[in-house]
């Protein structure tokens, strides 16, 4: 079965940096797309950023375009986000997802294709 683990998180200030890992304990990730997401206290979770299983496609919400950033490599298993000008409002559990498809696709929206998922890392953005 495919386990995700993300790290990564933690408190940082406003106009920060970090970067959060997504690794997988099975040596399967390529034929998998996968998400970031996330949720904020009292808010529904939103999907923020794909990478389809080859690494071609990447998608990004609109709230994160142009500060965030998506990667993996899958001979090591690992997915990154790498988030810089950090707001507050980007203060959320971010958790990472596993789509088990490896075409040029992967969706932001349709979170019920997603099998698996991580438990999640806390992002706070607070001065």
């Amino acid at each position: 079965q495919l386990h995700l683990v993300e790290s990564g998180g933690g408190l940082v200030q406003p106009g920060g940096s970090l970067t959060l890992s997504c690794v997988v304990t099975e040596l399967t990730l390529r034929k998998y797309a996968m998400g970031w997401f996330r949720q904020a206290p009292g808010k529904e979770r939103e999907g923020i950023s794909c990478i389809s299983s080859s690494g071609v496609i990447m998608n990004y919400a609109d709230s994160i375009k142009g500060r965030f950033t998506i990667s993996r490599d899958n001979a090591n298993n690992t997915v990154w986000l790498q988030m810089t000008g950090l707001k507050p409002e980007d203060t959320a559990v971010y958790s990472c997802a596993a789509d088990y498809y490896s075409g040029d696709y992967c969706t932001l929206t349709e979170q019920r294709r997603y099998d698996y998922w991580g438990q999640g890392t806390q992002v706070t953005v607070s001065s």
